[in-house]
């Protein structure tokens, strides 16, 4: 019977991998550890506030059979300085307080964003190049995270390590809190309907992967309890997302865009603070390759519930409802009424 510590277990996948580890048998104990305590109640789990950034987290660790690495922040992405604290530092010491406090298994969030610049035509495996999209800040801070988790994976050989590289990840509670974090409080989510949206954007290059957040809180829970998992796995559900299949989707027709005057666009709306998404995030997406997720179905026995498009389809219906959950990251409520609070901190310039 295990005792497991998530770190970011109030966000997107948190919620999903804290959902399936509350079934799962084999865990006697879930401790929650967030920087805000949440109004969710779950079978078997606790909850710690803590920043990873800040706090001391061995004595939290001390006891554990499983750390999992989720936290992570995306805003405020006009403070980098911040952000890189919290990704790249507080990775590190998440990652040496729990070999520190011998902790057997280490299970870290890591992302397609970690891999070089690969073709969107065939699917790379988990020995594909990890050096990143230089202009992508999530990019550069997975890398980093990954580069210290090598170094104390080396310092620890009898720690078990598993890092695993997921794709987009939605689902409809999460939604409320990916619009926070991608779009910003001027999107008009009422309008997000399929049967509203007459084009979807085709290039050759923006073609990307997506799963539903249960089936990756799922992957976590296998890596979690199954001892034999060790290293990187791919996490990806079909099919690929590009223009066509958007279209058919959605009913939508296709347009043709070029990637230079998107990236301007993108770039051009970031700076007059429409939204809080730098225009690294089009690079991200447009030059990370496609992932083969062989091992992860071979080794960890993992499969997809749902497909890419179903994944898609329940955020936008959540997009639409406002929809999410009483967590601090994805719960409405922190928004504000007419999200006055997002606007009231710069739209990417707080947190």
């Amino acid at each position: 019977m295990m005792r497991v510590i998530i770190t970011g277990a109030t966000g997107n996948v948190g919620t999903s991998l804290v959902e399936a580890l509350a079934g799962e048998p084999r865990i006697r104990e879930i401790v929650g550890l967030a920087r805000r305590r949440p109004r969710w109640a779950v079978a078997k789990t606790s909850w710690v506030t803590a920043d990873v950034s800040r706090d001391e987290l061995e004595p939290v660790f001390r006891g554990a059979d499983a750390v999992v690495h989720l936290a992570w922040a995306i805003q405020p992405s006009r403070d980098q300085r911040l952000l890189h604290a919290i990704n790249v530092e507080g990775s590190r010491r998440v990652f040496e307080a729990a070999a520190a406090a011998q902790v057997g298994t280490l299970v870290h969030a890591s992302s397609v964003g970690v891999y070089s610049p690969g073709p969107k035509d065939r699917t790379v495996g988990e020995s594909w190049p990890t050096d990143g999209i230089p202009s992508s800040f999530y990019s550069r801070h997975k890398v980093a995270a990954e580069r210290a988790l090598d170094e104390v994976e080396r310092s620890n050989p009898g720690l078990r390590v598993v890092r695993l590289r997921p794709g987009l990840i939605f689902k409809r509670e999460a939604a409320t809190g990916i619009r926070r974090l991608f779009a910003g409080p001027f999107l008009p989510t009422p309008l997000l309907r399929p049967e509203w949206i007459a084009l979807a954007p085709s290039h050759p290059r923006l073609r990307v992967q997506a799963e539903h957040s249960r089936d990756v809180g799922h992957a976590y829970r296998l890596a979690v309890v199954d001892g034999a998992a060790r290293g990187a796995y791919n996490i990806a559900a079909g099919p690929v997302l590009d223009g066509a299949e958007l279209g058919r989707l959605l009913g939508a027709r296709p347009l043709a865009v070029h990637g230079g005057l998107l990236r301007a666009a993108a770039g051009a709306a970031f700076r007059l603070r429409l939204h809080p998404t730098p225009p690294g995030w089009l690079d991200l997406a447009l030059g990370v390759p496609l992932l083969d997720a062989t091992r992860a179905r071979t080794e960890l026995g993992w499969e997809p519930r749902h497909t890419a498009g179903e994944a898609l389809l329940e955020l936008l219906e959540g997009l639409r409802v406002s929809a999410g959950m009483p967590t601090p990251p994805l719960d409405p409520a922190t928004t504000g009424p007419w999200r006055v609070r997002e606007i009231l901190t710069g739209v990417g310039a707080r947190t």
